[in-house]
């Protein structure tokens, strides 16, 4: 029953972390106005890293590949979208106008959970072998890893807007 839930767990992740993808790839130019405009420099490259990361993220998540550094994809953006818009309009996403941080803390823990719990028994990690590898410790150290990641992005090109 563990593995067709983290199957569950992991293909939820993968098509939201897939739609959000889809959508900032679809909508380019859009996408890199409102990164502008949240404080994201320089933002055609976030723009672009965001939509590859999310879809790369969502992939590896759908199929179980690589699945605690897929996990870690999505907490590099829950984190960085946590920091830079959703925390400041407070806990709930209905509250308006970047909506709360509920959504993207979900995303995170549930991303987290998947990283430490592994891949599962439906997952290309399992079939390779390496599902065993890359939970429990692993997979932690791994989402940790991405924090970091996550952080250096901020410090380097963020910066709070003057109209928030």
């Amino acid at each position: 029953m563990m593995d067709v839930v983290l199957l569950g767990f992991r293909l939820w992740l993968g098509v939201v972390m897939v739609a959000h993808g889809v959508n900032h790839a679809r909508s380019l130019d859009g996408t890199t106005r409102w990164f502008a405009a949240k404080g994201f420099r320089p933002p055609r490259p976030v723009a672009i890293a965001s939509a590859l990361g999310e879809l790369a993220a969502g992939a590896g998540l759908i199929v179980g590949l690589l699945t605690p550094a897929a996990a870690a994809g999505v907490v590099i953006v829950a984190a960085n979208a946590f920091w830079a818009i959703h925390r400041f309009a407070g806990f709930f996403v209905f509250r308006r106008p970047d909506e709360g941080w509920e959504y993207v803390a979900t995303l995170a823990v549930l991303a987290t959970g998947v990283a430490v719990l592994g891949p599962g028994e439906y997952s290309i990690d399992h079939l390779l072998g390496w599902a065993g590898a890359l939970d429990g410790w692993t997979g932690l150290a791994v989402v940790g890893g991405g924090l970091v990641v996550a952080a250096i992005q901020l410090a380097i090109g963020w910066r709070r807007p003057s109209s928030d």
